[in-house]
């Protein structure tokens, strides 16, 4: 029942994709490329609202049916939904960054009432328990994990990829430890992959602000939700979306320690600079995938099973992503 039920969402975010396009053509919703642009063809924008569509229904729908606890459902909606029509809004006009991270901060808090906070983290044996300085640390979490993603989602493809691979090894994970509900993970890897197939490069359609700050928030939400299981889980998320959280993090630093204006749309991401060079979006995107697959998954699995300890796979993980980044120059001065 539930994989005829996964497919049918797969299925209906990908006519909807289909909808959307159709319409912003017919509207003009067209990001026109520019020189802070790794496009070079016109293209609508806008898709991701096909994705926030199908995952908030199919939510609701786990919610009647009793698959999906009414706490959890109701961080996942309220959150996801005010991010995504801030970026819906942000997509059609323009919204002062301070309003647009008010609303960021708001809608994590709404998420972290729900779910409890920050569940305490083990790391080697000991206990960390932050209190009500824990939904401070999660929010801030959360807010860059919804920016990191807007950030990240500069080249054909790649946010749904990263979404869709990071979400099947998850459920992998929850599957192999037996009792932990796959459902959340398979249901947002269904939206997405629906739309990915109009994403994928070369690009027919764009996300927009309201489908990346959407995937953003809501994987956040689900790694804390998992935190409540145990921290090793909590970890293999933060593993599995190494890709994305190393490359914005590292450009973010270099950026701000050269005094750039953050805010200020830029193409100095590794992801961007790799494309470039290699004058093509799809192997940067593969690529993306493939990490993942290939080394993010079994360090993630190995922590997760208890195999490995979890700071220890996380650095294990992160080092040489890090040294990648820095590889093709993530941070660096775009004419240089």
């Amino acid at each position: 029942m539930l994989w005829l039920f996964l497919l049918v969402i797969a299925i209906f975010s990908f006519g909807l994709t289909w909808v959307l396009r159709r319409y912003a053509l017919a509207r003009s919703l067209i990001d026109v490329p520019n020189a802070r642009s790794s496009h070079t063809i016109p293209t609508p924008r806008g898709g991701g609202v096909a994705i926030v569509l199908c995952f908030i229904a199919a939510v609701v729908v786990m919610n009647v049916l009793k698959m999906m606890s009414f706490n959890d459902s109701l961080a996942l909606l309220g959150a996801g939904a005010a991010v995504a029509i801030l970026g819906f809004l942000d997509d059609h006009g323009h919204i002062a960054a301070r309003w647009r991270l008010l609303g960021h901060f708001s809608a994590a808090f709404w998420a972290l009432y729900w779910i409890g906070g920050l569940a305490p983290i083990s790391i080697f044996g000991a206990t960390i328990e932050l209190g009500i300085l824990g939904y401070v640390v999660a929010a801030m979490f959360l807010v860059w994990m919804l920016n990191l993603y807007n950030f990240m989602d500069g080249i054909d493809g790649i946010a749904s990829v990263e979404a869709v691979t990071v979400c099947v090894g998850v459920a992998v994970l929850y599957g192999l430890q037996g009792g932990i509900s796959t459902v959340a993970p398979l249901l947002l890897a269904c939206s997405v992959l629906g739309f990915l197939c109009w994403n994928f490069p070369p690009a027919k359609i764009f996300m927009g602000d309201a489908g990346s700050g959407f995937l953003g928030i809501t994987l956040g939400i689900l790694a804390l939700q998992s935190a409540w299981i145990s921290t090793n889980l909590f970890v293999g998320w933060l593993i599995l979306l190494g890709v994305f959280i190393v490359d914005a993090t590292v450009t973010l630093i270099r950026r701000l320690v050269r005094g750039d204006k953050v805010y200020e749309a830029h193409r100095s991401h590794a992801y961007q600079f790799a494309a470039r060079q290699y004058k093509r979006h799809l192997p940067v995107t593969l690529v993306t995938g493939v990490l993942n697959i290939a080394w993010l998954f079994p360090l993630a699995w190995l922590v997760v099973e208890g195999k490995l300890e979890g700071l220890i796979g996380l650095l294990v993980a992160y080092i040489p992503l890090v040294l990648l980044a820095l590889k093709f120059r993530a941070g660096d001065l775009e004419g240089r």
